[in-house]
């Protein structure tokens, strides 16, 4: 059974920073794709990053210079590093994981999610 648990999210004031982290079970992260998704209130789910077995990393521009995904394969570990954040960037995030992508940040291509972490970015 494959279980995916994120962690780190919380309250910050924006220009801020935070390290999500999304724990595997039953799943080894370094196969496959590793992504992360948020969703807004009233707002779709959107991809944020991604990352394939072979290292290739994917952002959405909106995050692009501020998140780094990374992963530590030895922890079975997913990680976001979130920096300057913005009130935008408010969001329920989750960490999802697939045997193959191609984009990295659709959701279709994934099969596994997490429950979620809170971000609340206050400006």
């Amino acid at each position: 059974q494959v279980q995916l648990v994120e962690s780190g999210g919380g309250s910050v004031q924006a220009g801020g920073s935070l390290r999500l982290s999304c724990a595997a079970s039953g799943y080894t992260i370094s196969t496959g794709c590793m992504g992360w998704f948020r969703q807004a209130p009233g707002k779709e789910r959107e991809g944020v990053a991604g990352v394939k077995s072979v290292g290739t990393t994917r952002y959405a521009d909106s995050v692009k210079g501020r998140f780094t995904i990374s992963k530590d394969n030895a922890k079975n570990t997913l990680y976001l590093e979130m920096n300057s954040l913005k009130s935008e960037d408010t969001a329920m995030y989750y960490c999802a994981a697939a045997p193959f992508c191609w984009f990295m940040t659709s959701e279709r291509e994934y099969r596994y999610w997490g429950q979620g972490t809170q971000v609340t970015v206050s400006s």
